[in-house]
């Protein structure tokens, strides 16, 4: 039996998660998940590959998506109230165009004293719709991709162990920035073979392998690189066909819900793994 033993919604694009005992699960993911991003003045996002430092920003939003806090480590936090409404500006998330709304001015303050670069804060307008790839699409906010990351503590057990026969120490989980967490799996990467499951009252379909970034070298606690790893131990077990490395899933949405860490994650229809 799977258990879904931790829920994560990163708020703030980029920046730090925030985990949850229960949470609605919407077309776009964990609520208010990837719903607001940090941008560059010509309006690029800003990722930790190049801002490793956003890992150290925390945000914190209430549950009905009106109030936003943003905190790190030696500074003030800053409180905003969350515009919905307002003008719309342009936006790049890898090249793609996208329109945002301008959160302020404290808030772009606050964000660039943190980065040391001229940055802004934006959230997805009510109307953005935007239709993500993969073999089963959904929607998603900001996120990189499908709106769900899912990863099973038996696929990082079988990692760390790997890191462990090279000599490199084990990761935490928070260094692949899943939505959920899933435990009970006694074979690593039963994820990737999953095709359709319920979790609470949620239904979600497979859409593509997690194909893992440079991000994953950046220490999640201090918000600076500390690579080679995990990349160069998964280039020996874990190439995918379409390139690059894969570490967990990306599901869709197909039905909305309430989930709980707690919830039983049931399989309704399985598939071949893609390697």
């Amino acid at each position: 039996m799977a258990t879904v033993v931790e829920l994560i919604c990163y708020p703030i694009k980029g920046c730090a998660g925030t985990s949850c005992d229960r949470a609605l699960l919407t077309p776009a993911g964990l609520a208010h998940d990837r719903a607001f991003m940090v941008v560059d003045a010509d309006g690029v996002f800003r990722t930790q590959r190049r801002d490793p430092q956003l890992a150290l920003i925390r945000p914190e939003i209430d549950a009905g998506g009106e109030r936003l806090t943003l905190r790190r480590p030696g500074a003030d936090p800053v409180t905003i109230d969350v515009d919905t409404s307002g003008p719309r500006r342009d936006v790049h998330l890898f090249g793609n165009p996208f329109r945002g709304i301008d959160q302020g001015d404290a808030a772009a303050h606050w964000l660039s004293q943190a980065l040391g670069a001229d940055s802004r804060l934006v959230r997805v307008p009510p109307e953005h719709e935007r239709v993500t790839d993969g073999a089963i699409p959904g929607t998603a906010g900001y996120a990189d991709s499908s709106p769900l990351h899912v990863l099973s503590r038996t696929s990082l057990d079988l990692l760390n162990a790997r890191l462990g026969e090279g000599g490199a120490p084990s990761l935490p989980m928070a260094r692949f920035r899943p939505n959920v967490v899933v435990e009970g799996w006694a074979d690593p990467h039963t994820e990737d073979r999953v095709r359709r499951c319920t979790v609470g009252e949620a239904e979600l379909g497979y859409a593509k392998l997690a194909i893992r970034c440079a991000v994953t070298l950046v220490d999640q606690d201090t918000g600076t690189r500390a690579g080679p790893e995990p990349l160069r131990t998964f280039a020996g077990y874990r190439r995918a066909p379409q390139g690059g490395v894969a570490f967990g899933g990306k599901f869709a949405v197909l039905r909305p819900g309430k989930v709980a860490v707690g919830d039983e994650l049931v399989v309704t229809e399985w598939g071949t793994a893609e390697l």
